[in-house]
């Protein structure tokens, strides 16, 4: 019996422990160099780490197309409004990604600054 509260009690405290009051002790700030534009290069692992697993080829999951490439991403900003999209709060209709947390903003910025600075591949 103490063995069991012993358990729980060690449980309840690891849970109280950990919390999620803030996003910015999860992400890395980005540093980029202000004087380059940002490319495709800069964004990729950003769509390869939180689409694919739906956007792939061919996609699943009810996702519309593919986000694997340049191309195909690209199309996605500018035709399919990608940035909007991922700029949804969590739960609001159309967010993604689709039931997962929204992504980092430091995440979602970059992505708006690789279309403001012309959609670059490399």
């Amino acid at each position: 019996m103490k063995t069991i509260k012993f358990i729980l009690l060690t449980l309840i405290l690891i849970n109280l422990s950990c919390t999620n009051d803030s996003e910015d002790d999860l992400t890395e700030p980005l540093i980029l160099n202000q004087n380059e534009p940002v490319t495709f290069n800069n964004v990729s692992s950003i769509f390869q780490n939180n689409c694919i697993s739906c956007h792939s080829n061919p996609p699943v999951n009810g996702a519309p197309m593919s986000l694997i490439n340049y191309n195909d991403i690209k199309d996605a900003v500018e035709n399919r409004n990608l940035i909007d999209r991922i700029s949804r709060q969590t739960r609001e209709n159309g967010a993604m990604p689709l039931g997962g947390p929204r992504l980092p903003q430091n995440l979602i910025d970059l992505v708006i600054l690789w279309q403001e600075d012309g959609l670059l591949e490399n």
